[in-house]
């Protein structure tokens, strides 16, 4: 989908913020409820969620270095996320797509799940706890462009409400001349600042020793790194087996440099300049007095 500006109302139903939140791109036929896991009960009211719907559960696995998600498509949402609290452990909220006109049927469902979880297993930044993904279902050719177009506002509902699980990591405009790099010992890294954190490039290398005074902290995100094979011993270093988002650049150099490390000071352009510089320059507005 082309980027343009987009208006997104999102309406609290019971007027908390970090609550049951319904949203809509308000010329789209698509809508999104996101649910706090604790007020799954208090949801069974919506008649948003007690129709034929895709749905998506997040969460996070301490033990994991991705967070974790599960997809699927039912006729009754409600009824399949309270089975799904019984039997998933996992998950702290859930987000519910249905179609606002009720025209979904079982074969529109069942497409968006085999679309949503290819997907994600392709842009990896989330690690799916579907064991596989869903044979494509038969629809006519126009109903699957349609489709397409309610996938894209799906991504963009879900980018919005913090999970930007269809997101590509890097952009194909990227330029070598905004790439950052991270070096030390045996570590050589290029990375890159994006919206939601910063990215670490496949097949940078990382130290594979790491300081005395790393801290748990270190020790245990590089262990979940080289658990999941994100990272993997080759030749004496930790080689970055896919690219990988940190949620700010201090971790992504903690990951690189086997120790604590300030990020913003760490990574530096092709001219030398750090971070901090490129980003945290202050900016000076003039106002012209009228």
């Amino acid at each position: 989908m082309t980027q343009r500006p987009q208006t997104i109302q999102i309406f609290l139903p019971d007027g908390n913020p970090t609550s049951i939140k319904i949203a809509d791109l308000t010329n789209r036929m698509i809508v999104a409820v996101l649910i706090p896991r604790s007020k799954l009960t208090d949801c069974g009211v919506r008649p948003e969620v007690r129709k034929y719907g895709i749905y998506f559960l997040f969460g996070v696995d301490e033990d994991k270095a991705k967070p974790i998600s599960y997809i699927g498509e039912t006729e009754d949402c409600f009824e399949r996320l309270k089975t799904h609290n019984k039997s998933k452990d996992f998950w702290n909220y859930a987000v519910v797509v249905t179609s606002k006109s009720n025209t979904f049927t079982k074969s529109h469902v069942k497409f968006l799940e085999h679309v949503c979880i290819k997907t994600a297993n392709e842009i990896g930044r989330y690690d799916t706890d579907n064991l596989a993904t869903p044979a494509k279902p038969y629809i006519t050719e126009s109903m699957e462009a349609d489709l397409l177009d309610n996938f894209d506002t799906i991504k963009i509902l879900l980018s919005t409400f913090g999970f930007p699980i269809f997101e590509e990591i890097r952009k194909s405009t990227t330029k070598k001349r905004d790439l950052l790099y991270c070096k030390g010992k045996d570590a050589t890294a290029q990375g890159e600042m994006i919206d939601d954190g910063f990215v670490v490039i496949k097949g940078s290398k990382a130290n594979k020793d790491e300081t005395k005074t790393a801290g748990t902290w270190v020790t245990g995100m590089r262990k979940k790194l080289l658990d999941d094979k994100i990272l993997v011993a080759e030749n004496g270093v930790y080689v970055f087996a896919e690219d990988f988002v940190f949620g700010s650049p201090s971790a992504a150099a903690a990951a690189v440099l086997g120790r604590r490390a300030n990020g913003w000071t760490e990574w530096k352009d092709k001219d030398n300049k750090t971070i901090d510089e490129i980003y945290r320059v202050d900016t000076i507005v003039e106002v012209t007095e009228t």
